[in-house]
């Protein structure tokens, strides 16, 4: 069953990931890649509280859960403690020594998931790349390594006094040497096409390619054919014999003799005499040949522009078209597809479009909605999954408040829609989420205000709240609560203003309150629902033709 779970992916991977159960995991684990490269090796001292990774905050610390992290892998004894000791006295106390604590105890256990044919893509920056091949070197051997890919991210950037940094790295690994692959090509370049394929006939455009390849032979290769005799130029006939498989399949080409396979070759019309020499060569027509295999410099898969159709508002947001590259290569339909670091979940749509079974870990409410967001909106009511982690009932919301009253808010958010505000703690100005929406044709976006309160509420919450609208502009505020309001709570929103959409012939309180608990009963907030604009809408995916369809904000 296809599944999101909310947590730590650390815990969720030991608690329910069962051992080689996934045929491949793509990862693109958080990691600060705009601060200064020398930072990341200060010294740090003293025990801050352990810092949970947010969506929009990936910054490493070395802190108490670090340094437990680095213990715990020390203890477990073999390469891996060897490997991070030597680590530790290099790097010292230093972010960059926490990144690699916390990143190695979650390899492990991806390791363990994966099935023998199974395979990790790990995306990462060049800032960490090399630490990270070494702890993979380490988890997975290196015998298992199988490439150092490079992604054109972006098309300039300037360095200040060093070459400017435009690509990402993903390592790749298989468990085993069984690790599945599936041949995948990448499109020509027009300029490759302009350059090599520049003949054309009733067949279509094509190439010439020799037929001889150099050295000498005494076999049939090295004998005449036509008068042709390639021992004469120290050379000998090379045969394309999948091509002749392939258009004259009765030959029974492995067979026959290397001049029966020349002449089969010319009969099908594939073989080119000049006009001028006696050399023939063989005309590869476009037609038959897919593409280039892909290669592990990636520069034909743009990153995603300020105004992409696909581009959803998540600050490391990838490109789909890189999903579908890495998965069609290293799965077949069907296989479980993990992501532990899942973001806005474009791996998991990925997954979904090409029909595999996905499982996803994110350890932020936000990324959780955006994820259930994305589902619905490119394939509706055409996919399946579940959520773990998240509050099912009031007490477990209260357990949520209590223990982390930021998750609770962007989980409650989650609930009717908003967007958290995107600001530092302790900076909201009053304003815990926003949703936008259209109710006419004019075009104009509309905004309503959200104000979450986990603890007691009283009626200075709403004069606050209408104030905030004041300010904002907002045409509509909802309080949510975690307690039941007063009644003098509910009195003063009742007195404020209603909200007209003339559009529509209908009235709206300017003033909401509701509570957890009606929101989990399935309760609604009062609003034009036809037209919300909150969240942009992913790309709709069929399962007809793979084609998206235009998006909105």
């Amino acid at each position: 069953m296809n599944t999101l779970y909310y947590g730590d992916n650390l815990d969720i991977l030991k608690r329910y990931i069962k051992d080689e159960s996934v045929d491949l995991v793509y990862l693109d684990p958080p990691f600060n890649s705009n601060v200064n490269y020398n930072v990341l090796f200060e010294e740090k001292n003293g025990s801050s509280a352990a810092a949970q990774i947010k969506a929009f905050d990936d910054t490493w610390h070395w802190d108490q859960s670090a340094a437990l992290a680095y213990r715990e892998l020390v203890e477990i004894g073999g390469s891996i403690s060897i490997l991070m000791q030597s680590l530790r006295s290099f790097l010292g106390e230093s972010d960059m020594m926490a990144y690699l604590s916390v990143m190695a105890p979650r390899l492990v256990e991806l390791h363990r998931c994966l099935r023998d044919t199974g395979s990790l893509y790990l995306h990462c920056d060049p800032t960490a790349s090399h630490y990270l091949k070494i702890l993979l070197d380490a988890i997975f051997k290196p015998e298992n390594f199988r490439n150092e890919i490079i992604w054109k991210r972006t098309g300039a950037h300037g360095g200040a006094k060093r070459w400017g940094p435009i690509h990402d790295t993903i390592l790749f690994y298989s468990r085993t040497r069984k690790g599945k692959w599936n041949k995948v090509v990448e499109n020509y370049d027009q300029s490759y096409l302009d350059d090599f394929y520049r003949f054309t006939d009733d067949k279509g455009r094509y190439r010439l390619v020799t037929l001889t390849g150099a050295g000498t032979r005494t076999g049939d290769s090295g004998k005449p054919w036509r008068n042709v005799d390639p021992t004469k130029s120290g050379r000998h006939w090379a045969v394309p014999l999948a091509i002749l498989q392939e258009v004259a399949p009765e030959a029974n080409a492995a067979s026959l003799s290397t001049q029966d396979k020349l002449d089969a070759l010319d009969k099908t019309g594939l073989v080119y005499w000049p006009p001028r020499g006696n050399v023939p060569q063989y005309k590869r027509y476009l037609k038959l040949d897919s593409g280039n295999p892909i290669q592990d410099i990636i520069t034909d898969i743009l990153p995603l522009s300020t105004h992409a159709a696909e581009r959803l508002g998540y600050p490391t947001q990838k490109p789909e078209a890189l999903l579908e590259r890495i998965i069609n290569a290293s799965s077949d339909e069907g296989d479980v597809i993990l992501d532990p670091f899942c973001g806005c979940g474009t791996s998991i749509a990925v997954a979904q479009k090409l029909n595999r079974k996905w499982i996803g870990i994110d350890i932020t409410h936000l990324a959780i909605t955006l994820m259930k967001h994305r589902l619905r909106d490119s394939f509706e009511k055409n996919v399946e999954y579940k959520v773990i982690g998240e509050p099912a009932d009031l007490s477990g919301a209260q357990e949520l408040a209590q223990s982390d009253p930021y998750q609770f808010q962007w989980w409650a958010l989650g609930l009717v829609g908003a967007r958290p505000v995107e600001q530092k703690k302790g900076a909201d100005k009053g304003i815990d989420g926003r949703l936008f929406f259209h109710d006419d044709e004019s075009g104009k976006t509309k905004q309503m205000i959200f104000s979450v309160k986990a603890g007691q509420v009283h009626s200075s919450h709403i004069r606050d709240l209408n104030g905030v609208l004041e300010r904002e502009k907002a045409v509509m505020g909802v309080l949510i609560s975690m307690e039941e309001p007063t009644r003098n709570m509910v009195r003063e929103a009742s007195a404020s203003e209603l909200y007209e959409a003339e559009a529509l012939g209908k009235k709206y309180p300017k003033i909401q309150i509701i509570t957890v608990g009606e929101l989990l009963e399935g309760k609604k907030i009062e609003m034009p629902y036809h037209a919300p604009a909150t969240f942009k809408k992913a790309e709709k995916h069929t399962k007809e033709d793979g084609e998206q369809a235009s998006l909105f904000d």
